[in-house]
């Protein structure tokens, strides 16, 4: 061979080695990379143009699907009502990555790539068929969750309701909303100015206020300081207590007062039953600084504060929805946790918090883990997973329970009547939370069960930015969730 031929050669093998080594980093080392990178065409169309598993609720009712469509990406995401049930689906489109909601957590699934789908996509490869994504079924029952939408409507504010004994939620609404229809459409053009008009200012219809918004519990935090109160086996129903037409804070000059001379007592003192159900601000405040702040904070953190919560998914089906942490502050001076004892000052809560602390109390003070999903089937419609009861925590015990239910019976057999449902005991709390400049607006606020002796839900909700007491503002809309729960 002379040494042209030779050169020739060489120049051969070195091309075709690299040819090899980049083809070996491309399709193994950086195929995931390649494969996430938003500016994959390729990806996407690979990615929508697979028909979508469908979302459902409990009853069977699809409220997500993927539909044919006469364009290049072959199928188009479709809500029904889709402002409705947005904060449970969230948004699947062409132009922005799904982040929340069951297209988020369950995405792996829903596109048809997860590993539990693995001898559906080896079955797809020999018979040619498409490979189809899972179908998701919610445990969201789309009477109470219209209920709850409706309720809200024309309010900011948010709505959960739960099955206490397993944790399932069975609404979960958020006003203002959106359609994702509008991000589901493929004029990208179009679908980027929505998503721009949608997500900008503070005010933003896409965040779900039910787990990734704080606000002021007002009082009903009183339901947790009761419980710590009670869990020390020193406090009933009738013991007495402190209270009095004003408390002030230790240490400073701010007085604390009640809403109505019934919260006052008498002779400076008052039941402990009324003073949850009168709502005594000079009471609970009072009652917390003589807990401390240790007591108080560890009830709250049995009952989720302090922690993320963990609604739906995991790494391997998605990116796990969670509920922001609610939050209640340690190390607190006496004067902020009197102001924090009754829900102001320096604690915040999510609306599904607020319904998990009602939930406890109606389970006799075992705490379930909120769920969302209730099972997956592959296209085949044979079950993948099925998601079981779980106990998120032993929040207090069941005399503590027991007495919090009676107590919070009283809130409306003493104080708030409009909550009442003919036949039926109801348990809840009401609450006013001080809000804006010079406490001029008003969060309003209410929890509770129902039945009281037989729980078969658990509700919060807020309104946010309200001139009208919780009772008033929050309260008919929980009894319009109850009352439609109780008919089923």
């Amino acid at each position: 061979m002379n040494k042209s031929l030779r050169q020739l050669f060489t120049a051969v093998v070195i091309l075709f080695t690299i040819l090899g080594l980049s083809s070996t980093i491309i399709t193994a080392i950086r195929a995931n990379q390649l494969n996430t990178d938003p500016r994959n065409s390729r990806a996407l169309y690979h990615e929508i143009g697979a028909p979508r598993g469908p979302i459902l609720a409990s009853d069977g009712t699809v409220i997500a699907k993927s539909e044919p469509v006469n364009d290049a990406f072959e199928y188009q995401r479709s809500y029904a009502n889709g402002a409705l049930y947005a904060p449970v689906t969230g948004y699947f489109s062409i132009t922005h990555p799904v982040d929340r909601g069951l297209e988020m957590s369950r995405n792996e699934l829903l596109a048809g790539e997860s590993n539990a789908l693995f001898w559906q996509k080896i079955k797809s490869l020999f018979t040619g068929d498409e490979n189809k994504g899972a179908s998701i079924e919610t445990s969201i029952n789309p009477k109470l969750q219209m209920a709850a939408y409706q309720g809200l409507a024309g309010k900011d504010g948010a709505a959960v309701a739960i099955e206490p004994k397993t944790g399932r939620i069975l609404a979960m609404a958020s006003t203002p909303s959106y359609d994702p229809n509008q991000l589901a459409q493929h004029d990208t053009k179009q679908v980027n100015n929505i998503y721009a008009q949608l997500t900008s200012g503070d005010n933003s219809p896409m965040l779900n206020r039910a787990t990734s918004q704080y606000y002021p519990p007002g009082s009903t935090f009183k339901t947790v300081v009761a419980a710590a109160a009670l869990e020390t086996g020193k406090y009933n129903p009738d013991t007495s207590i402190p209270a009095g037409a004003s408390y002030t804070l230790p240490g400073t000059a701010t007085n604390l007062t009640n809403a109505e001379g019934s919260a006052n007592g008498s002779n400076g003192q008052i039941s402990f039953e009324d003073a949850l159900a009168y709502s005594s601000n000079t009471a609970f405040a009072q009652l917390g600084v003589s807990l401390g702040d240790q007591a108080v904070e560890n009830q709250a953190k049995k009952l989720g504060f302090g922690s993320s919560i963990t609604i739906d998914g995991s790494d391997s089906t998605g990116k796990p929805m969670k509920a922001i942490s609610s939050r209640f502050p340690t190390n607190l001076s006496d004067d902020r946790l009197g102001l924090a004892s009754i829900g102001q000052g320096d604690v915040n809560t999510t609306p599904l918090q607020n319904a998990l602390i009602a939930s406890a109390v109606a389970n006799g003070g075992t705490l379930m883990r909120p769920t969302l999903v209730d099972r997956v089937r592959s296209s085949d419609l044979s079950v993948i997973s099925q998601t079981d009861p779980a106990v998120m925590s032993q929040a207090f015990g069941k005399d503590t329970a027991d007495k919090l239910d009676q107590m919070m019976q009283a809130v409306v057999t003493k104080e708030n009547p409009n909550l009442a449902i003919d036949g039926t005991k109801v348990a809840a709390k009401t609450g006013t939370a001080q809000i804006g400049e010079n406490n001029s607006s008003i969060d309003g606020w209410v929890i509770g069960f129902a039945p009281a002796d037989n729980p078969k839900i658990a509700v919060a909700v807020v309104v946010h930015n309200t001139d009208v007491l919780g009772s008033y503002a929050a309260g008919p809309i929980m009894k319009q969730i109850m009352q439609e729960a109780l008919q089923q």
